[in-house]
């Protein structure tokens, strides 16, 4: 096959974004490790000790879930309006 062919087959890319414009990620967080751990401590806790892993581990993870859905939105609520 010809290089010629090989282009014309080749799927047209998507251009490249403008230069100086920001792509958003999300900093780093300890947020992931401690609702893992919470929800750990819950599910360990339902099958050997339901009286007191259970609400510790509960205690972990309802507050990190609300606190994660807090600093998500504030994070998103500083993006510029033209952010997609």
């Amino acid at each position: 096959m010809s290089d010629a062919a090989a282009h014309e087959s080749a799927p047209e890319e998507e251009p490249a974004p403008p230069v100086g414009e920001e792509i958003h990620l999300p900093g780093p967080s300890i947020m992931p490790l401690v609702l893992a751990v919470g929800i750990t401590l819950s599910l360990i806790g339902i099958t050997i000790s339901p009286k007191i892993l259970v609400p510790i581990g509960l205690l972990i993870t309802i507050p990190t879930i609300a606190l994660w859905i807090r600093s998500t939105r504030s994070e998103i609520a500083d993006l510029p309006p033209t952010h997609h």
